[in-house]
């Protein structure tokens, strides 16, 4: 792959004036080999692959950041769902396995580990059950390691027993980390249709088809976006404003494969892909809410937000497509509550509200994604909204999340604060109108008619 002198001096720019990052680099290991009955075992299993391959992961990335003056913001690892590696029903197993992983992420310097993953889109075994149950010890007593459930997809439905369950864990997880806002449930993600390649987290994991280590990039560049969309003008009209964008997306991809390919080749694994994703942060420029006020809404949340994100995004997976044939992951745009200085405003003026971020994520690349409420929400009330964003997934064959905090002891007008890129985010109204009947009927919702494909 070669890069003209052009591409070159335009990718300077995009570091030093619009704030384009390397959000992470994620490395990928398979840790199918490590199951033991035995949880002692199994956790020594685990903690020794993740130090044998995650060792050179952070001293490698920051050499690579050095040589291309590219910022690489975080270093990450991404593990076999443990619900496949634990082969026991014992939550004490898992808590111990968890503690393992965690410490280890600490000895390596990865900021954050994915993993701690249960698939019952279908229904429960008894191992999940006991994973699920472990998980508000296991998100309130590590701090690295991150937890993710898989409610729904398009081919199974929506496991409404499982919705109100995951309720239940994020009220108890809160409550055990009430004094940092209930921050255990910013690590934890309930998912309808995930991929298995995706480098971002707290809901990134490692898919039984992946190889056994590879190296997952996930690009950022919402200032680039913004950036060339202010150049372009106000003139411009949208299909102008839809090009410059997948243009701009494709210089952000041919960065990020550059930075992945090579720190793939020196840590001796295989590229696994490049998420493009328009991933925020709360630091002014940073915004993928301003990329939106640029095309001419005056917040987030106006009428005519969700045609603005549909466009942002399609334009972004055509731009990155376009560079690589390894895009993979999410890559599209991410409207994160408390991470995106834009949408925090938003929220803060009631220009956006919980029901039309639901109608946005039918068209971005995540979902309801850290947005606190307040922490007298019961548990039937969260698990509506659960299955609302389920729904979306299901219904229109795409990756959807939920990461929703219940703040304890915060009510609407209140905040939340959990620091650096978790940011922090006004406490947002939630329905009143009882679900209660609803959920507690329990069962699955079935696959919805566009399931039979094959």
């Amino acid at each position: 792959m070669k890069f003209s002198n052009e591409e070159i001096l335009e990718t300077i720019g995009m570091i030093a004036e619009d704030k384009l990052d390397i959000r992470t680099v994620t490395l990928g290991i398979s840790l199918l080999d490590c199951s033991d009955p035995d949880p002692t075992a199994c956790a020594r299993k685990v903690r020794e692959k993740i130090l044998a391959k995650g060792a050179d992961l952070s001293r490698k990335a920051d050499f690579i950041s050095d040589e291309y003056g590219l910022p690489i913001v975080n270093k990450r690892i991404s593990l076999t769902p443990i619900s496949l590696v634990v082969p026991i029903a014992d939550p004490a197993a898992f808590i111990e396995v968890a503690h393992a992983v965690d410490r280890a992420a600490a000895e390596i310097d990865v900021n954050f580990v994915g993993g701690y993953t249960a698939m019952i889109q279908k229904g429960e075994t008894s191992i999940d059950r006991a994973m699920i149950e472990a998980m508000p010890e296991v998100l309130s007593t590590t701090t690295r390691f991150c937890a993710s459930v898989i409610l729904a997809s398009t081919k199974a439905g929506i496991n409404m027993d499982g919705c109100y369950t995951m309720s239940k864990v994020m009220k108890d997880t809160a409550a055990r980390t009430a004094k940092d806002d209930g921050i255990g449930c910013a690590k934890l993600v309930l998912f309808a249709n995930p991929v298995e390649d995706n480098p971002f987290m707290a809901g990134g994991f490692y898919g039984t088809g992946e190889s056994e280590s590879s190296i997952l990039v996930g690009v950022s560049g919402p200032g680039a976006v913004r950036r060339a969309l202010e150049r372009l003008g106000p003139d411009a009209d949208l299909g102008e404003v839809a090009e410059t964008i997948k243009k701009t997306a494709f210089k952000i991809t041919r960065a990020g494969e550059l930075v992945g390919k090579k720190l793939a080749k020196i840590l001796g694994v295989a590229f696994g892909n490049l998420d493009l994703s328009l991933a925020p942060t709360p630091a002014e420029g940073d915004s993928v809410g301003q990329i939106l006020e640029t095309m001419g809404l005056a917040m987030p949340g106006a009428p005519g937000s969700t045609a603005a994100l549909m466009m942002l995004n399609d334009a972004v997976k055509k731009g990155g497509l376009f560079a690589s044939s390894s895009v993979g992951g999410l890559s599209g745009a991410f409207i994160p509550i408390s991470e995106d200085a834009s949408m925090i405003r938003a929220a803060e003026a009631g220009a956006i509200t919980l029901e039309k971020l639901e109608a946005m994520t039918s068209v971005c690349s995540v979902g309801l994604d850290m947005i606190a409420v307040p922490g007298d929400t019961s548990a039937e009330t969260l698990a509506a909204v659960i299955a609302d964003e389920m729904a979306i997934g299901c219904a229109n064959n795409k990756t959807t999340a939920v990461r929703i905090i219940p703040a304890p002891g915060k009510k609407v007008g209140d905040s939340v604060y959990f620091g650096g890129l978790l940011g922090s985010a006004p406490i947002m109204a939630v329905s009143q109108v009882s679900s209660e009947t609803f959920v507690k009927r329990g069962g699955r919702i079935p696959a919805p008619l566009q399931s039979l494909k094959n």
